[in-house]
């Protein structure tokens, strides 16, 4: 496929990699370093997918959606996630008011998961029953109140943060809710130079303000590009392959798999990987997938799909470390 092939999809190619390096420079003004995090955030958006952003408090997680939803110009909501907030909290409820006559009539009030970009801030510190009114959100993008389905307004995207489990006041997310994420990326602390330049933006009197580059409508247009990115057979055969060696009972498993691994990824595994790593080959100018491009991917779709056995936990093995060794145990061919 050529680049006129490409720019008939809606886009043309450098216009996308205009767009995503701007998305990426402006939420930069407001977060000190984290590059690749940011470029993580910023393929899980073009993707259409949700991202789940893990780190302990302070890290600016937050802050990072906040400056995303500021550089898009498209509708954004925040749901604060507490014990006791309820489903009908999230997704809204059905009333009964009075119309212009007087008669009494049911009537749907939205909640606030009916936005563009919706924050679900610290999404582990609600219950599991509050966590699982997302699931038909963040997969079918539709919410079905008292038997009526009612379809999200699009882009619909969900970016969630949450604490590490061992917090207190912490619930684990179901392992089905989990899947339903496009990435889970661990947010780093930052170095000694990023913490004195967070001292520096922050505790001065100027602040930080990003400047809206992109609207809905041309990230819309940026999926249907991605999507339309060829990739070879090989390439993805090698993604196939590294799905399989996850799964322990597999004849091509790993031994770190067989070893560590409980359970292994998922078909929605697969799709991240070969999505992920279109939208990063056409982020860095090209318009083929490489075995590299895969391999980046890797953890950010894999590492909360990689469910690890006892083991694993006795010998203090992170997602992490197996899939690396998954990684590197599968050879390009």
């Amino acid at each position: 496929m050529t680049t006129s092939d490409l720019t008939a999809r809606g886009m043309h190619p450098d216009t996308f990699r205009q767009r995503a390096l701007a998305i990426e420079q402006e939420v930069g003004r407001v977060v000190v370093g984290q590059r690749a995090l940011i470029r993580q955030v910023v393929i899980t958006l073009i993707a259409g997918g949700n991202a789940l952003l893990e780190g302990v408090p302070g890290l600016a997680k937050t802050t990072l959606v906040r400056s995303l939803a500021d550089v898009i110009d498209c509708r954004f909501s925040r749901i604060q996630f507490t014990p006791d907030l309820m489903p009908a909290d999230i997704v809204g409820t059905t009333l009964i008011s009075e119309d212009d006559s007087g008669r009494r009539v049911f009537r749907f009030e939205p909640g606030p998961i009916f936005a563009n970009l919706v924050l679900a801030d610290e999404i582990n510190r609600a219950t599991p029953k509050t966590q699982s009114a997302l699931l038909e959100a963040m997969q079918e993008r539709t919410v079905t109140v008292a038997k009526t389905i009612h379809r999200l307004p699009g882009p619909f995207f969900v970016l969630a943060t949450q604490n590490p489990l061992e917090m207190e006041g912490t619930y684990p997310l179901p392992e089905a809710q989990l899947d339903r994420f496009f990435f889970k990326i661990d947010v780093p602390f930052p170095t000694t130079e990023e913490l004195i330049e967070i001292a520096a933006r922050t505790t001065g009197v100027a602040t930080a303000q990003p400047r809206r580059v992109a609207s809905g409508d041309e990230i819309v247009a940026m999926q249907q590009l991605a999507r339309s990115v060829p990739i070879a057979s090989h390439v993805v055969s090698y993604a196939a392959r590294l799905i399989s060696a996850t799964h322990p009972a597999d004849a091509s498993a790993s031994a770190a798999a067989r070893k560590y691994v409980r359970y292994g990824a998922s078909p929605r595994g697969m799709q991240a990987l070969i999505i992920g790593s279109k939208i990063a080959a056409l982020i860095e100018g090209r318009y083929n997938v490489s075995f590299g491009d895969i391999q980046q991917a890797a953890l950010p779709a894999l590492r909360h799909r990689v469910l690890l056995n006892y083991e694993a936990q006795a010998e203090n093995k992170r997602a992490d470390d197996v899939i690396r060794e998954i990684v590197a145990a599968v050879k390009p061919e």
